[in-house]
C-alpha cells in the first residue's frame, strides 16, 4: 500500500504512570493542550518508590494515562510534567507511532 493510500498520520504515544492523586492535574494539563482524547487505566507494580498494589481505592494506587499527540505537544507535556517529578511517583515516556485518530 502506498504512503498516500494509508489513512495514518505521524504521532507521538505519551504513557504516564503516576500516583492516583495526580489524575486531575495531568487530566487538566492534557485537555490544556487540546488533546483529543486520552485514556486512562488503574495500575499495580514495583519501582523506586515502593509497591504500589492499588488494594484500596484512592491509597498507594497508580494511574497509567495514555495519549496520541504531535511532537510538539509531547514536548509541553513533558515539561510541564516536571513540575510532578521528585513529588510524586511518577514517569513518562513516549514513542513514535503511526495512528489512524
Amino acid at each position: 500500500m502506498s504512503p498516500e493510500a494509508t489513512p495514518t498520520q505521524s504521532a507521538v504515544l505519551v504513557t504516564i504512570i503516576g500516583e492516583t492523586v495526580l489524575k486531575d492535574s495531568i487530566v487538566q494539563l492534557l485537555k490544556s493542550h487540546n488533546v483529543s482524547g486520552y485514556t486512562i487505566i488503574q495500575v499495580q507494580g514495583e519501582g523506586g518508590h515502593g509497591r504500589r498494589l492499588g488494594d484500596m481505592a484512592g491509597y498507594n494506587t497508580n494511574i497509567e494515562i495514555k495519549t496520541i499527540v504531535s511532537p510538539e505537544v509531547s514536548d509541553t507535556i513533558f515539561l510541564a510534567l516536571k513540575e510532578h517529578h521528585g513529588k510524586h511517583a511518577l514517569i513518562a515516556f513516549r514513542q513514535k507511532v503511526e495512528a489512524l485518530y
